[in-house]
């Protein structure tokens, strides 16, 4: 009777731990073989091999999203990262950025940065030398300058003919409704008027203008950092900010669990936090794909043709990412480096 009971006391005692190294297996990384790993948005390649090269000589996931990122602004990425693209309604390029670390919750970000153009470093300064998460406008750059940024001019040749060609185009398309004089044919200057029925207009958010650089980072112990880089929607209403820099919209990450980022129009996307519903979709045991294709879902209830995607990865080495079917974004493509690869790939998946 009694071994009996020592018996089943013993079995008891072996299951229990069973499940125990389970549940904590679930919450770090279960295959050194799948990390270090660095995915970001777009195929943005030279951007992934930049924090590839800081992750495999021993550098931290934030130092490889801030080089990542900083690579995006210095190649210009598609116009729409960086100085030089994505002019606002005045003709100038301001910049947004946020990073966030994944082990202490830390996160820094600026918006509408002028004259600046390191804007994810400007960020992660945000993060380790004030008390404060997020700088706007003409005092963000200020501080940059006080923590030794170099002052320039974000204006190049490409993004003035962008906007002299707005303006030739009576200011078209625009950001303005329910104003007079009528936004689709003329560039104002508006005033407001009430009772007018908000007529859709097709936005040019596409991928030719809003390619966002989203980087999720992770390095073999299973620590994560995550960041954006982005000069905005073309021909923006002066002082707009969109998702990218606003944490768990643009991006979000936690060291338990993994990181999201997101890339589309900002204007509908920061209204759902895609980037912390994917985390926590993972948190709640979805693959990254699933806890992308999820985020991208509840968006699509509200606004089906918003043009979007989201990247995730958990800290098992594990990645996905997903987006809606709009106009000219039937596919979308993401960048990945991680072990046994020479280089960085690029990925692709149909969107929802």
């Amino acid at each position: 009777m009694g071994a009996s009971v020592c018996g089943i006391s013993v079995l008891y005692l072996w299951v229990l731990a069973g499940l125990l190294c389970r549940v904590e297996s679930s919450v770090r990384p279960q295959s050194d073989a799948l990390l270090p790993l660095v995915i970001n948005t777009w195929s943005f390649q030279n951007a992934a091999e930049a924090a590839w090269r800081v992750l495999n000589s021993g550098g931290s996931p934030l130092d490889a999203v801030e080089q990542g990122c900083t690579q995006c602004e210095i190649d210009q990425c598609d116009g729409t990262v960086g100085y030089g693209g994505s002019p606002d309604e005045a003709g100038e390029t301001t910049l947004d950025a946020m990073i966030m670390n994944g082990k202490t919750m830390e996160i820094g970000a600026v918006a509408n940065l002028k004259r600046i153009k390191n804007a994810i470093g400007v960020a992660r300064a945000v993060m380790e030398h004030t008390r404060h998460t997020f700088l706007v406008g003409e005092s963000a750059s200020l501080f940059a300058e006080s923590m030794g940024f170099t002052c320039e001019d974000l204006t190049t040749n490409k993004s003035f003919s962008i906007y002299s060609k707005w303006i030739d185009q009576e200011c078209q398309p625009n950001f303005r409704k329910n104003v007079i004089p009528d936004p689709s044919k003329s560039c104002g200057p508006y005033k407001p008027i009430r009772g007018l029925e908000d007529v859709k207009v097709h936005k040019e958010i596409n991928i030719n203008n809003h390619d966002t650089i989203g980087m999720i980072a992770i390095d073999k112990n299973g620590d994560i950092a995550v960041g954006t880089s982005t000069n905005g929607a073309s021909h923006k209403i002066p002082g707009r900010v969109g998702d990218s820099p606003i944490p768990g919209a643009g991006a979000y990450a936690v060291n338990a669990v993994g990181g999201a980022s997101a890339t589309g129009d900002g204007d509908v996307m920061m209204r759902f936090l895609p980037s912390y519903q994917a985390v926590e979709y993972m948190r709640l045991g979805a693959d990254p794909t699933a806890a992308c294709q999820k985020a991208i879902q509840r968006i699509q209830k509200y606004v089906p043709e918003f043009f979007g995607a989201v990247i995730c990865a958990n800290i098992t080495g594990s990645y996905g990412a997903a987006c809606n079917k709009a106009p000219g974004l039937l596919k979308f493509h993401f960048s990945v480096f991680k072990p046994g690869l020479p280089h960085s790939q690029v990925e692709v998946v149909d969107c929802l």
